[in-house]
Order: C-alpha cells, then structure tokens, then sequence
C-alpha cells in the first residue's frame, strides 16, 4: 500500500525542511563530540541544492531521506560530524551531476572517501551477468575495510528506506526486505547494533508476511496483562533485593520481537500460546565512579539465584569473555512463579548502551576524543574479513554466502598454546583454527592436538579447549576440507588454495572448449558461454573449463542444425556429462512448465497471475522449497523467461533477493483444482491403533489422498512423515489441527 502525503505548500515544506535540520542539529549538539556546526551546516546546503526539486516516491522532498539518514547517524548510531556530513551528502553523487572529486574539493579526502563507498557501482567482478546488487555490497564492505563508518552510515540509509517501505511497489519491497533480512540484519548484529538489528528483522518481517506479522503483533497485546502480571510477580522480591543494596537501576521486561517470536514458533512448530519465554527480564544499573562493574552484576546474579532456582546449562558470562562486537553481559536463566523459565539479562548502563548502539556508543564515555580513536576489537574483525572482500568468490551468490556466513554465528572462544584467546563460530574446527591463524597453517596443517589430545583436522572446538596446530610441508589442501570448515575465512582461504592447485587443470579445460567450438566455427563469446552454462547446469565458467580438463564434461557434437525441428539444440547435444540422470522426456516437462502465453515477456512490474489452463502451468515450483497455494510466495524470473515460485522466506529466495531484486515478481494465486504433495510430520506417545487413527481421519474424515507413510517407534515414543495431496495450505492446517487433536500426538506440523 503506497504513501500518501498531504499536499504542501512550498513554504510549508521549506519549514518541513528546517525543522528536520534542526533536530539533525539538536541531537548532534547533545552529544560528546566536537561541536564542528559549520561544516555540517555546508553539507546540509550543498544536499538541498543537489537534490532541489527532486521528490521521493512518497511525494515528499528528497532532502528529507538524507536529513533521515543523518539524524539516525547521530542520534541512534552516535556517530559525529564526519558522518554526519558523508550522511547528508551520500546520495549526490549517485543521483546528481555532482562527482566524487567535487566532494573532495568541497569537504575534503575523508568525507569524500566515505561517500564513494557509499556510491553504487556498474559492472564488476562476476562478469556480464553479474548480480548489481552482490557487486555493489562487494564495493560497500571493501570501503568499510578501510573506513568502519561507512557500513554504519549505510545501515541508518536502509534502516530510513525499510521505515519508509510503504511507498515502494511490492516486487521491489520483496527485493529491499529479504536483501536486508539476509545481509544487513545480520551485519547489524555483527556491528553490536541490536537495537537496529531488531528492527531491521520486523520491518522486513512485516512485508514479506504482513497477515502473520498483524496476527502476531494482536496476539502480543491481547497477552499483556498476563504478561506484566508474572512479571510483577517475579521482580518484585528481586527489587526487594536491590533496594536493600542501595543500587539505582531499572528493571524491565523487554518482549520479543515479532520476528523472533514467529521464527520460535517456525522453528519449534509451536502456536502463539505455547511461546514461553515471550520475553527477557533485565536490570541496568548504574555503576558509580570506582565501583567494579563485574563485582554489581555478580552480587545481583547472588541475589537473584538465592531467591529463584537457577538453570545450570543457560549462564552466559560475557563480562569476563565479551562477544567479538564488544557486547559485555551477564545472562541467567531461571524459574519463575508460574513454572517456566525466565531470562535475566545483568547490565551496567555503559554495557547497555554498547549492547543496543554497538561500538559507536564508546564515544559516550570517551569525552574529547575524537572519531578517528581505533575500536581493536572492530578493527580486529574489519582485518579478518579483508581477506574474505580480497578473495570474492567467482559467483555472486556465493559471494553472498560466504559473507553472511559468519554474521549471525554463535561464538566459542578457546585458546592458543601461548594462552591467546581467539573467537571462532560454534562448529568450528580445527582447520577453522588454522586458517584463522594463517593462510599457510591452513594449507600445511595435517592434525591438532586439542588440551594435549591428538584429533584429526574435522575435531569440532569447543569453549574453553587449548588447541595447537600440527603443519606438515608436504601437506596440500584437499577439496573433501570444505564440509568440516565453517568460517568464512577459512572457506575463502581454502578455495583461494584450491583454485590455485586446480589452474593447470582448468587451463586445459579452456583450451579443450575453445578448440572444439573453432573446429566447428561456433563462436567462444559470452552467449556462447551462457548457453552451455544453462544446458550442463554449471555455475561458473571455471567450474566448467574444470570438469572439462578433469574429464568429468566431454564436448560432443553429432549433427549442428539451426531447426529445432531437426535437433533439440545444439548445445543440448555438445556435452555428454556421464553423472547426469538428465533425459529428453524431463527437458519436455520443463519446456511445457513455466512458459508464459505466447512466450511473451514477463513484466516485472505486474503482478502474475499463477494458474493452470488445460493442465499445464504458467509457472515451476522451486524444489527447494516445495509451495503450495496460500503460502506467502515470490517469483522469479529466470534467463529462459520462465516464472519459478518459491516460498518468500526459501533461504535459495533470500539469496535471490539479495543478488537479483529486477527479477522479482509478486504473484497471486488463481483458484485451481490441482492438488501438491506436501509432508506432514506427527510425533507423540505410541500406543496401539494410533496409526489407524490418524489413517482413518486422514482419508476418511478429511478425505485427503495419501501417498507414503513412513513411520517408526522408539522407547514409546514414535515419529511419522506422511506424504499427502492438498489443494493449498489451508487443508494441511486443518489437517494439523484435526491430528493434534488425537489422544498422544503432541505435534503435527508441515515439515519444511
């Protein structure tokens, strides 16, 4: 639903203009940083008359996004005048005639440094049909390498885009959703920015699933009064506590938000009423000058487990071990009055700033120091992902993998024979070990020895285990290395070692492909190229010139004709790959599937009717996937001019949308009589005939067709897949709800 704006008069929107300015200004001189208005006062000039007479497509001034951008800088960020400034400007070179040297020339090197960072690109690394978007994140995080202020001042432009969604059309507010969900919400949280992390993940939430987003946010108020009565209950004998200790603090319960909640019931296939723990109890003290900040949040821990019982498996100390984006706590987990466990989240008010504004948020308690004073940890972080931006995989999605990878992973952190400390993902390895260390030990390590034990190269690492890392020279990288590495530099750095330990086999690949296209005077260009991509289902060209010089893709060619009529195509017979179960009647099915009428082009900008006419389809589902009509779905677009569906939260669309937003498309569902196989899962307690209970309900009650059923029972307890035909989702819900119903089963859901 787009914007809608109230016509204004010029000097009404003139006085829009200023009061936005004025509380940029006011925020700014709130802070500890150096008052430096003058030149701030410049940048807001410059943008106005840059962007004079431009509106956005809500109706109102462009001026206002960057002011918007600005102020979140300042305000919710921390940042100071340098910032600031990059805010208000970073969209005039882009949309205006304006250029990075003019910036230069105006505002000098450093604020024109960080809006080219912020400027987007064309054309790039992945070739021509390389995803824009992948590239210009690419370009995005190189700059943040050199300038941590870059990524922060991008994250208040898409926090003030994703506030402002509304006015978009739907396919480009699925592309700017899921591109924030998969990449810049995690980012966030990398960055310590959770207060924007939070809202990040809702408001993408909210557009990619607007019902479940409404029923959620319903649900949570209609739960209120129950929710504060427990929570009154179990604070108040704590306050007791704190009160007689002479603490100032604040105490509050701080709900989950609708995101995290809809991802608990996803995850644990669980109803709104069956969320426990809707939310976190925490205390933020205030530490006075010379108190140990570590000591209050223990004596508040002592205080806390001597009233409730304590959960021994759920203390997170991050005070003494702090989390690599410099987020300090202390969480416990225990048993509130009405039975179930509560999380109490023990923060000084320094720590909770840092938790909520992330590493800007250290100016605070830095008066007079300026913006250029280094964050170790940050730039600790910022030097182990250079390697990752140096190194880009060849493909944009993978690219895109490879950085997300360690955004949102939970850390361990163990240590060196010397007794240095090194964070690392939970599931690292060994080898995850060694190539954090150096590229070298990863390529030359052989074992480990984790607290004095030898393993091999897979051993998982846990919290607190020593480890040293055994090399051989002899040693090489092996492609197998790749299942049990899980960091994103270690996978960079072990398929930068591969690929360079594979270039004389791809070079013969090349040579291969190109002498046979000249011996049958088929051109070697791009097309060509993209072609035999498509048709050996191969990602990259390197992947291809590979598999050809290993042996695996054996060009072919029996009969070159330009009649489909007389051959399928050419490409379809140049490659005949032995590993393929591929055949002429799968090709047909595909031919007959996703095509529109008339094989006419797909206008990205309308919405696509999904439907069936005589049986056939005018669309794929993804297999990745597996949608039925009523879930919430996008389309893609694909180089045949096919329309694949997948489910709007299918981690393969996440990356679609993040690499390819022009090839979205919103659908709807047009009623059909098609039926899709689908899979249910059903767990509970065993006991004779439940299985032919929930046969006869399944097809006699709700006469829904069967097609496998796999079941098996272990110690009283069973678990059972069952394949069925439904006509769209609304039939596997009442399906769920009818078994759940069944004496023992405990759960029946869809499995994904």
């Amino acid at each position: 639903m787009a914007e809608t704006t109230t016509k204004l008069t010029a000097e009404q929107e003139q006085a829009m203009i200023n009061d936005a300015y004025r509380q940029l200004l006011d925020s700014y001189l709130n802070s500890n940083h150096r008052k430096k208005v003058e030149i701030i006062e410049r940048a807001f000039k410059f943008a106005c008359q840059a962007h004079a007479g431009v509106r956005r497509r809500s109706g109102e001034p462009y001026i206002m996004h960057p002011i918007a951008v600005a102020t979140i800088v300042s305000r919710e960020i921390g940042l100071g005048s340098t910032s600031i400034c990059a805010a208000l400007l970073h969209d005039v070179v882009e949309d205006t005639d304006y250029t990075v040297e003019d910036i230069t020339r105006f505002f000098g090197e450093k604020i024109a440094e960080i809006v080219d960072g912020l400027t987007k690109i064309s054309g790039g690394i992945f070739g021509d049909h390389a995803s824009a978007q992948a590239e210009n994140f690419r370009k995005l995080l190189l700059t943040m390498s050199n300038d941590w202020r870059v990524i922060l001042i991008k994250m208040a432009d898409r926090l003030h885009n994703m506030r402002t969604l509304a006015s978009m059309p739907p396919a480009k507010q699925y592309k700017i959703a899921g591109e924030t969900l998969y990449i810049y919400a995690p980012l966030a949280h990398r960055l310590g920015l959770f207060a924007i992390k939070t809202e990040l993940e809702d408001l993408s939430f909210k557009y990619e699933h607007p019902d479940i987003y409404k029923t959620i946010g319903e649900q949570i108020e209609e739960s209120e009064k129950r929710r504060n009565d427990v929570f009154e209950s179990f604070s108040a004998p704590i306050r007791k506590r704190l009160d007689a200790r002479g603490l100032q603090y604040e105490f509050k319960a701080r709900v989950k938000s609708r995101y995290s909640i809809w991802k608990k019931m996803e995850k644990k296939h669980i109803p709104f009423n069956e969320v426990y723990d809707l939310y976190a109890a925490r205390i933020v003290f205030e530490c006075p000058e010379g108190m140990d900040e570590k000591r209050m949040c223990w004596n508040i821990y002592s205080d806390i487990t001597d009233l409730y019982r304590l959960h021994p498996d759920r203390i997170r100390d991050w005070i003494s071990t702090p989390k690599a984006n410099g987020y300090r706590a202390l969480h416990i987990t225990v048993m509130g009055p009405d039975g179930n466990w509560v999380e109490v989240q023990i923060r000084s008010r320094k720590m909770d700033d840092i938790a909520e504004r992330g590493f800007a948020a250290h100016w605070k308690y830095k008066i007079g120091s300026g913006e250029g004073e280094e964050e170790n940890e940050l730039n600790e972080w910022l030097k182990n992902f250079a390697d990752v931006l140096k190194n880009p995989e060849p493909n944009a999605l993978d690219f895109l993998d490879t950085v997300k990878l360690n955004l949102f992973a939970r850390e361990i952190s163990v240590f060196t024979p010397k007794g240095e400390i090194i964070s690392l993902p939970v599931g690292a390895s060994v080898l995850d070990l060694a190539f954090t260390l150096h590229s070298q030990i990863g390529t030359h390590c052989i074992a480990g020895k984790v607290n004095h034990k030898l393993v091999p190269l897979s051993q998982k690492l846990q919290s607190g285990d020593q480890v040293e890392i055994i090399t051989s020279r002899t040693q090489r990288p092996k492609p197998e290395w790749i299942d049990f590495v899980v960091t994103a530099k270690g996978k960079t750095r072990l398929k930068a070692a591969l690929r360079h330990n594979r270039r004389g086999v791809i070079d013969n690949g090349d040579k291969k492909l190109r002498a046979f296209l000249a011996e049958h005077d088929i051109p070697a260009n791009n097309e060509t190229m993209t072609r035999i991509l498509s048709r050996v289902n191969v990602s990259n060209k390197e992947d291809l010139f590979f598999k050809i010089g290993s042996g695996e893709l054996t060009p072919t060619l029996e009969m070159v004709r330009k009649q489909s009529q007389q051959s399928k195509s050419l490409f379809s017979r140049m490659f005949h790959n032995p590993f393929s179960s591929s055949n002429s009647n799968d090709e047909n099915k595909i031919d007959e599937a996703g095509k529109t009428e008339t094989g006419k082009k797909i206008n990205t900008k309308e919405v696509y009717v999904l439907k069936t006419v005589d049986g056939k389809t005018n669309y794929q589902f993804a297999d990745c996937c597996n949608p039925v009509p009523g879930d919430d779905v996008l389309g893609y677009v694909n180089e045949k001019n096919e329309l694949i569906v997948h489910k709007m939260d299918c981690p393969v669309a996440m990356k679609l949308k993040s690499s390819f937003g022009s090839r979205l498309v919103q659908t709807r569902w047009e009623n059909t009589d098609e039926t899709f196989l689908t899979r249910v899962h059903i767990e509970g307690l065993d006991r004779q005939g439940i299985l032919q209970e929930i046969i006869y309900i399944i097809s006699t009650h709700l006469s829904i067709n069967m097609r496998e059923l796999n079941i098996r029972a272990d110690e009283g307890v069973f678990h059972c897949d069952l394949d069925v035909l439904v006509s769209d989702v609304e039939e596997i819900n009442r399906m769920c709800k009818r078994l759940r119903k069944v004496k023992g089963v405990s759960l029946a859901s869809r499995a994904d």
